[in-house]
């Protein structure tokens, strides 16, 4: 799960990849003000408005595959990442589609952007940040779930879009104090595809070449309320509008959905853990190996490497994914 706090900055909601604003008529409403991301994994962006993006501001990982992370990272690293051997192809250009290259270095910057280390070709940051020039850069957005600092905002210009009871009480995803967000019916999937898909148009228009929508498995977090089927329709709406902007699209973690992952539309996976929890042969099989994992302890980080190094991209990072030069910050690779 994720565990970062990243202090949001309160900024105009345009199109950009902080959420960019929704495609609705009422642009004011749908865009309001645009905030950091906060977490890794969910990372809001501040107060006000999500439509900047996807969040940072929560933690670091954002949900661990099947279970939630446990344990503390390893203790800062030293490990350098190596430049190449040989002239690296360059990233695809923006709205290509494509996938991201299989078996490189990569960085995993969702808690904060950072000049990345020597050798990475691959770099997901969050949706308020901008690309890192020359690399295949991945938008992380909150997809399924209100950031804290968001939710005012969403009660303010969506609150059919937040998740409730049959007895009305907010459905809350209680390890990161977040509220779902409704995906159970066809009209209100599509209320929130149009502020969705202006977060998107924000990620293509900055230069990103895929988006990386979180909490994929939040009907497993409804108490009942949402089913898989109804993430995996959302999740399709998702990938439809991401390609419409020449954007590929990653499966975050939510490994019992991979048999649909076509169906779906998903082009490559970003997994967390997936060395902890045993998951990578699944992803690797179904994209192709074109699969990024981020590990948050020395364990699964060796059980990665020693099955999938040189085949998947591999890091190792501290939960609260820190910006490079903090005392917490661990950064690893294969």
């Amino acid at each position: 799960m994720r565990g970062l706090v990243v202090v949001a900055a309160v900024v105009l909601a345009l199109a950009g990849c902080s959420g960019g604003g929704s495609s609705e008529s009422d642009a004011a409403a749908a865009s309001g003000p645009s905030v950091p991301s906060s977490s890794s994994a969910d990372s809001p962006t501040s107060a006000a408005d999500p439509t900047a993006g996807s969040p940072s501001s929560s933690s670091s990982a954002s949900h661990a595959p099947s279970s939630a992370v446990s344990g503390k990272p390893a203790a800062p690293s030293t490990g350098k990442s190596g430049a190449p051997t040989s002239a690296p192809a360059p990233a695809p250009a923006a709205g290509s589609a494509a996938p991201p290259p299989t078996g490189v270095k990569w960085d995993y910057q969702i808690g904060g952007a950072y000049a990345p280390p020597a050798g990475v070709r691959i770099v997901s940051r969050d949706s308020s940040a901008s690309p890192a020039p020359g690399l295949y850069n991945i938008c992380y957005i909150n997809a399924f779930q209100a950031q804290p600092d968001a939710t005012g905002w969403w009660q303010s210009n969506h609150p059919d879009l937040l998740l409730k009871t049959a007895s009305g009480a907010p459905v809350i995803d209680q390890n990161w104090n977040e509220q779902l967000l409704d995906v159970s019916t066809d009209a209100k999937r599509a209320e929130l595809a149009q502020v969705e898909g202006g977060w998107i148009a924000g990620c293509a228009a900055k230069g990103f070449q895929a988006v990386e929508a979180d909490n994929l498995d939040s009907y497993s977090r409804s108490q009942g309320t949402l089913t898989a089927d109804e993430d995996v329709a959302m999740a399709t709406q998702l990938a439809r509008l991401a390609h419409a902007k020449g954007l590929a699209i990653a499966q975050k973690n939510t490994a019992e959905f991979l048999p649909r992952a076509h169906q779906i539309g998903f082009d490559f996976a970003v997994s967390e853990q997936c060395g902890k929890y045993g998951e990578c042969g699944g992803y690797a099989s179904t994209y192709a190996d074109h699969v990024v994992d981020v590990e948050y302890d020395n364990a699964g980080f060796a059980a990665a490497c020693r099955d999938f190094g040189g085949k998947i991209a591999i890091v190792q990072r501290d939960m609260d994914v820190s910006p490079a030069g903090g005392s917490s910050y661990v950064y690893k690779t294969c």
